[in-house]
């Protein structure tokens, strides 16, 4: 059951960044839906070591300021790993940051 759970929220986060990159200019989602997946997956990734390196005080989940600046900084990387599936400017990271938290905090991708 645990695995499928992981597969609902990579859909689920892919789904959502489809939305962002409609919603927010600077931040381009290419390859349709498996360029969404993917960029999701790298983004989980990048999340998951800069929340290992730095402690749980930086996770986008503690809706703070600092949790905020770095989803910004890890969308903002994610485009260096995958330059073919993601485009974002600084502001595009800042804007698809904020609309990826008021996303979340209705719809959580979050496994509780």
């Amino acid at each position: 059951m645990q695995w499928l759970g992981l597969i609902i929220r990579f859909i689920v986060s892919a789904l959502v960044l489809i939305v962002v990159s409609w919603l927010s200019p600077g931040f381009v989602v290419k390859g349709g839906f498996v360029g969404a997946l993917i960029a999701a997956v790298v983004i989980a990734v990048l999340g998951y070591i800069a929340e290992a390196l730095l402690g749980e005080r930086i996770s986008p989940q503690s809706r703070g300021l600092v949790g905020f600046i770095t989803a910004a900084v890890v969308i903002y990387l994610a485009q260096f790993i995958i330059p073919s599936m993601l485009s974002v400017n600084i502001v595009g990271a800042l804007i698809a940051a904020f609309i990826i938290g008021l996303i979340d905090a209705f719809v959580p991708t979050a496994l509780r």
